[in-house]
């Protein structure tokens, strides 16, 4: 490989991404290359020096992660610093922790770490670099056989992927390791050498030190015939996912929906879902975890998702975990949630707060039910003309005086309240698990619903619905509590 090969391979790479008829004097996504001053990125980084010179009007970045996990990372950073003066292109350095947690990789946690620090500099259309090459690409082939992956995993790295709003590029994965060496001897660029490349109780290592060079010496053309099996994976893995885009649809419910709970976001639709084969059903439920843009399961969890959606009895309290996420399903639709959208609610600070409201002492409090945010505040209620209120929505009566004012979160299901609802009239109040139902407020929600009392009578479920016995009369002040599903 030549310097003029590497600018040719940069300029094949990330031209085309580049919208046509846009003059040099206007703005241009920028190139941003991951730089960890290894003999790849450096050579990398060269060839972007190059192709920032031929092409002026496109910004040039290198970024340097300094993860700490090295007792070298201080001088690898002037060592970058110096070389990105040298090349005559920006450099920003990101210091990060990485803290590996049980059962992690500390190779997949500092990974994490590098890409939320190149995020933090990538906006809609820019493109990021990375310095994988034709062995880097034969290694994650080799680890998504170790790990009994199927065809996505095996199609490995894609030379140009998209990336959240961005581009992610490799210009070099058809070049080889030894490529790279030579034509970095060939023009006596100064890397660094990262010791822990050397510790083979890192997958990667032990299989670029002890594997590959055995594979090699057998097969001198592995690393290319393995790329050429990952691009065909990768043909089979797009034909998979069009024909998933085309079907998941019709398995999808959004919050918009009148069937939908509004407390959720997107939910998968059971009903007819156990008639598809057993392959269709994992394809089209990872679709639907994919739309939502959560991390996906392992195929045992996947397997005890699909089993537990499809045989639990209907009243079954379905909740499936990996990671940071889990699976619930009520009235016969799924749905992914995150752990953190299912925590507690500071629940001490917002009684207190709607309760201050109630008594005049505040002018409104806030709160969030699932996707859902609510303001309560005090209001007039609209006055009556020609026997029809102004008003679009009823308001909670205020308290009378001495009456105790209690704001809870959970209560007995046997509890009776007589609804005010627009689409249903009662002469009697009904238990408040039914009403639950009625509202279609999923079990793990229901916790997460302000209910106010006066004295010991239920009044109102915040978002939900008004005793009508507790209604403000035309002319009086009262407590506006929007509907959830308004």
């Amino acid at each position: 490989m030549t310097a003029e090969q590497l600018l040719l391979l940069l300029e094949q790479a990330v031209l085309p991404l580049y919208p046509q008829g846009i003059s040099q004097g206007q703005q241009q996504p920028k190139l941003v290359l991951a730089y960890s001053g290894g003999v790849d990125s450096e050579v990398l980084a060269f060839g972007l020096s190059r192709f920032s010179h031929q092409y002026p009007h496109i910004a040039c970045l290198l970024i340097h992660v300094h993860h700490g996990l090295s007792d070298n990372a201080n001088i690898w950073v002037q060592h970058c610093i110096a070389r990105a003066s040298h090349y005559q292109l920006p450099i920003q350095i990101e210091r990060v922790n990485v803290e590996k947690g049980a059962r992690q990789s500390l190779e997949a946690k500092a990974r994490e770490a590098r890409y939320q620090a190149f995020d933090r500099y990538l906006n809609p259309g820019d493109i990021l670099l990375t310095a994988h090459h034709q062995d880097d690409q034969l290694e994650t082939l080799l680890l998504a056989l170790k790990r009994g992956q199927g065809p996505k995993g095996l199609a490995a790295m894609g030379a140009l992927q998209t990336y959240k709003q961005a581009w992610l590029v490799r210009p070099l994965l058809d070049i080889s390791r030894d490529q790279i060496e030579q034509f970095a001897a060939q023009k006596q660029l100064v890397h660094i050498e990262d010791e822990s490349n050397q510790d083979d109780s890192f997958d990667r290592n032990f299989l670029r030190l002890d594997i590959i060079p055995r594979l090699k010496q057998r097969w001198p053309g592995i690393a290319t015939t393995a790329a050429r099996s990952a691009a065909l994976c990768a043909e089979q893995q797009q034909v998979i996912d069009n024909e998933v885009s085309h079907r998941l649809p019709q398995w999808l419910i959004q919050p918009t929906d009148p069937k939908a709970l509004v407390t959720e976001s997107t939910g998968f639709v059971l009903a007819g879902f156990a008639q598809l084969t057993p392959a269709w059903q994992a394809l089209l439920f990872r679709g639907y975890l994919s739309y939502c843009d959560v991390s996906l399961p392992s195929q045992s969890q996947l397997q005890q998702i699909l089993s537990q959606l499809l045989e639990a009895k209907d009243d079954a309290n379905v909740a499936i975990q990996w990671g940071d996420f889990q699976i619930k399903r009520f009235a016969g639709i799924a749905y992914v949630l995150s752990n953190s959208a299912l925590e507690p609610l500071p629940v001490n600070a917002l009684q207190h707060d709607i309760r201050a409201v109630l008594l005049g002492e505040q002018n409104q409090a806030s709160g969030r039910v699932g996707q859902l945010a609510f303001v309560v505040q005090k209001q007039m209620q609209a006055q009556m003309q020609q026997g029809v209120s102004t008003s679009s929505f009823p308001l909670l009566a205020l308290p009378i005086e001495h009456v105790q004012v209690t704001v809870k979160f959970g209560a007995a299901g046997s509890i009776k309240c007589l609804p005010q609802f627009a689409s249903t009239q009662r002469s009697k109040p009904r238990e408040l698990k039914k009403l639950w139902q009625e509202c279609h407020i999923p079990p793990w929600r229901r916790q997460q619903i302000p209910l106010i009392f006066y004295g010991d009578v239920l009044v109102a479920a915040i978002g939900l619905w008004i005793d009508q016995r507790y209604l403000a009369a035309p002319g009086q002040a009262g407590l506006s509590l929007p509907l959830l599903n308004s």
